[in-house]
């Protein structure tokens, strides 16, 4: 294996884990911490709503769709990026 090679790989790899540990801390802020005070955040009022009801019930579910879509779109960045991305 050449070095150009082993160093898109390389580099694929620590793109790929930083992006990883990026959207797993904010999943886990939309999956535990906002759970954790939704008591605190029913104070404030959202759409009618107290705001922890409404991220316990629909935000932390649109956050995670978002951030599904918005993982897949940089993933492929970077995979064309470093040069292995799936032919279309």
């Amino acid at each position: 294996m050449n070095t150009d090679t082993t160093q898109r790989r390389e580099e694929h790899w620590k793109r790929t884990k930083s992006l990883m540990i990026k959207h797993l801390i904010v999943w886990f802020f939309f999956a535990y911490l906002v759970h954790l005070f939704a008591s605190s955040l029913n104070s404030i009022n959202f759409f009618g709503w107290p705001l922890g009801f409404y991220m316990a019930a629909q935000g932390s579910l649109i956050a995670f769709v978002v951030q599904l879509f918005l993982f897949a779109k940089q993933q492929d960045r970077i995979d064309q990026d470093c040069g292995v991305a799936e032919e279309s």
